[in-house]
């Protein structure tokens, strides 16, 4: 019986925690001419929160794990529109550095959203990180300039494949999982969320103007419709849709679903010229936001709440986007936005409270 159970033990024990699913859509290829960034998140650390922070150059918002200590982040954007995430990789590996070394990617990425404002910004902080860096891993990268690009990384190199290039995503998109075009083919995981993906954005209606995806399709297509995507180890989903050239950087949206996503809605984030982030999206005292433990309370009751998601996403996205493109347009100025904004959030709550009451009882 004792070798069974350490069978077992054995097997869970070498399945990844850390399993993303992400997309990356060239600015280039896209309806809106913007850059779009996606992140279904997979990890043990199913308690999460959204932090807002000064760098040292530029502030950011980003997606932070309950507990971390600081000076992580797993995806966010900051005030020149430059924009991070990761996938876990477990092919790239070509050394013996310890396994309490590893795992710095959150590190690497607050730092990126701290100093970057390009992704030659982020090129040379690769560059000049001190070696080992501690990484092993995919990072998806778009900036206000019209960058898009993937990086494939490790303790001491990197390969970059351009979004933006024909011929590394003759598609205009990108759909990356758990392994690297350059690594090991026997060491590849998530090859299955990879041609889910791939399936998935095929559905893409396409015309002259371009790929029409926002964060709606990316949120109820990839997290929302079951295996292999959603998983039990799903913590979060991010979409940030990023600006054409030229435009205010301030623009950048990052579509945050902070919790289980069949159980926890999706609100607009934006870094702006203060701290907007809402107090249900912001840690208290145990490092934990309302809107995440209230997902993880609907996911353990196994409710469905797909239905209320929606009817509150629906009234979400009416009121925001009548708001932001009023601003974009210059039909209302700057501090009238970031007013109404701010309100919009508080409201969200509201109408989020009233559609999920019976869930939280």
């Amino acid at each position: 019986m004792k070798k069974v159970v350490l069978s077992i033990f054995a097997i869970l024990f070498v399945i990844p925690v850390f399993a993303c699913t992400s997309v990356i859509i060239s600015g280039k290829k896209s309806a809106s001419g913007r850059p779009v960034m996606y992140k279904h998140r997979d990890t043990g650390n199913l308690d999460n929160f959204i932090g807002w922070y000064k760098g040292e150059k530029y502030t950011f918002i980003g997606l932070v794990n309950s507990k971390s200590g600081g000076g992580e982040v797993w995806t966010g954007t900051n005030s020149a529109g430059f924009s991070i995430m990761n996938t876990a990789t477990y092919d790239l590996k070509d050394d013996d550095v310890p396994e309490d070394q590893m795992d710095q990617e959150g590190v690497v990425m607050y730092k990126a959203l701290s100093v970057c404002q390009t992704l030659a910004d982020f090129e040379n902080l690769l560059n000049t990180l001190p070696r080992p860096m501690g990484v092993e891993a995919n990072f998806g990268v778009i900036d206000a300039f019209g960058g898009a690009a993937y990086y494939e990384v490790n303790n001491h190199s990197w390969v970059k494949f351009d979004v933006n290039d024909e011929k590394t995503a003759p598609l205009g998109y990108l759909v990356v999982t758990n392994f690297t075009q350059t690594g090991r083919p026997e060491d590849r995981k998530g090859v299955d969320r990879y041609e889910k993906g791939y399936e998935i954005m095929a559905t893409l209606e396409n015309s002259d103007e371009g790929l029409f995806c926002n964060h709606a399709f990316l949120l109820n297509e990839f997290s929302r419709k079951g295996k292999p995507i959603l998983r039990k180890i799903t913590s979060a989903t991010i979409t940030i849709e990023g600006v054409r050239p030229g435009d205010d950087p301030m623009k950048t949206v990052m579509w945050t679903t902070c919790g289980y996503p069949t159980a926890a809605i999706c609100v607009p984030l934006m870094v702006l010229d203060e701290n907007y982030i809402p107090s249900y999206l912001l840690p208290d005292a145990d490092e934990h936001c309302v809107i995440c433990d209230n997902a993880l309370k609907i996911k353990e009751s196994k409710i469905n709440a797909v239905k209320a998601c929606r009817r509150t996403e629906k009234y979400i996205n009416k009121k925001f986007y009548h708001l932001y493109l009023k601003w974009a347009a210059g039909e209302i100025s700057f501090d009238t936005f970031k007013s109404s904004y701010k309100q919009f959030l508080n409201n969200v709550y509201l109408r989020y409270t009233r559609n999920f009451d019976k869930y939280l009882r």
